[in-house]
Order: structure tokens, then sequence, then C-alpha cells
């Protein structure tokens, strides 16, 4: 291969907590009647205060030690700012600067894979579009999200599919979730670049990945448009990409936002 694919993973995983992330609302996104386990808290309604979910914190901490993560004895929740329909509040309430846990790892296929982080976080609601309309179901608004980022160590989709159902197995071990990529209980996005003469490439998000299968077509599809690409002499464009699974291809879906664009605080 005339180029050298550097390879990591965002990994979310919803967590099988009771209740959500800041409220008592009953914690099950894949509940069938549309906006039925919803209070002001989770809908943003003016004056309503969130309180953490004490289990969820303590579920992200054993997922922090089991991938022999440091788990920081300060830690502290910040607003990532962006405007969406499914986001009620026009910000979400997740971790930036001190997650609950850095620095672990993962060994997988002979080689210790990174953990840059752990950190917890709400999951969004639903859109359901339906012809011309689009509609918001807030069940799954507000349900515990635990984010894991993985340094840029895997060089393969073969081995990222692995890590993911290493991470799988061990999730389902700590019963802090039933991480069923088909069900959305486990997400994973892929950040790939190709480099030649150690020099890197460009980083391009991959979104839409519901399955290890997919994971690991997206990488390699990924690996050769990517490479024709550079064969032309073009560059590539950072961006966000979807995976269209009929097409087993990858989209262009939307510039590649930077953690500034979130106005963190």
């Amino acid at each position: 291969m005339a180029y050298k694919p550097t390879i990591g993973l965002e990994v979310h995983v919803e967590l099988n907590t009771k209740s959500k992330m800041f409220c008592p609302c009953k914690n099950d996104p894949l509940e069938k009647k549309p906006n039925f386990n919803i209070c002001p808290v989770c809908t943003a309604q003016p004056g309503a205060l969130p309180v953490a979910n004490e289990e969820a914190v303590k579920k992200t901490i054993k997922a922090g030690l089991a991938l022999n993560c440091r788990i920081n004895l300060e830690s502290k929740f910040d607003r990532k700012n962006y405007f969406y329909p499914d986001l009620p509040k026009g910000y979400q309430i997740s971790q930036y600067d001190k997650p609950f846990a850095e620095r672990g790892y993962l060994q997988v296929c002979g080689k210790n894979i990174g953990i840059t982080r752990i950190h917890l976080e709400e999951d969004t609601g639903k859109l359901i579009h339906d012809g011309r309309d689009s509609l918001v179901d807030f069940n799954r608004a507000g349900v515990p999200l635990m984010e894991m980022v993985t340094e840029p160590d895997l060089s393969s989709g073969k081995e990222a599919r692995k890590f993911a159902q290493e991470l799988q197995l061990i999730f389902r071990y700590l019963n802090i979730s039933s991480a069923d990529m088909e069900k959305g209980q486990m997400r994973v996005e892929v950040n790939i670049s190709l480099s030649k003469n150690n020099k890197l490439g460009t980083k391009v998000e991959i979104k839409n990945l519901n399955s290890f299968r997919s994971v690991e077509k997206a990488i390699d599809y990924e690996i050769a448009r990517q490479s024709e690409i550079l064969d032309d002499g073009e560059k590539i464009i950072q961006e966000t990409r979807g995976w269209h699974d009929k097409k087993q291809i990858t989209v262009s879906q939307r510039k590649k936002e930077e953690a500034y664009d979130y106005r963190y605080f």
C-alpha cells in the first residue's frame, strides 16, 4: 500500500440505568409511544434544573477501570453548544477538559490501542422523517451516553472491527450497557486519514455505522477512496461522511466541525 492509514474511533454507549442522565424519567430509548418518557428537564422547559445520575457516573468509572484508565478525582460537566431539532436546550450537557477517565488502553490483535478519554453526556432526541415532514421523539433525549475516544492507533478495517467487538463484550460483562449496535445502544464513528512519508494526512469522519461489518467496510472503502484521490494529485477535504449501507459507499454530509465551533463552557 502506497499510503499508511491512521484510524481512531469515537464510541458512544447508552448506559442501562433505570432513569435518564439528569432527570427521573424512565431510561427506555426503545419506547414505541413517541414523547412518552419525558418531563420539563429533558425537554428543556424554562426553569427546569438538571440533577446528575449517580449510577451513570459509577458505570462510566467502572468502564474506565476495566480499560486501564486513570480516573480523575476532579471532574465537571460542560455545555456543548449546537442547534439541531433533536436537541431541545440548544446545547448538550457533556464533558470537555475534565472527563471522568483518561489515558487507558485495550489490547487487540497483539497491540495496545490507546484510549484518550471516557466521558459522560446526555443523548439527543430522535428525528423521524415522514415524507416532507420531520417529527421529533424526545424519549431518547437525556439518556445517559458514555463516549470513549481512542488514540489514532488502528490501521485497518479488520482491526477496528475487532476492537469494537472486544469493547462490546467488556460493556456487557460489566453490565453497564447491552451495547446492541442494531438498536443504537452502541454507535461507532471513525476518524481516518492517509499519510505518506510520515506526513499526516487530512482527517475525515465517518458516521452512521450501526454494525461491526459496516465499521470494517466503511474503513476499507474510505482507504480506497482517499488513495485514488491522492494518486490523482488532488487534496482530501476535511469533512463528515456517512455510510450508505445499500450502496456500500461513504457519502459527503457536511464540513467537519472543530472543538471551538461548539463554544464549550
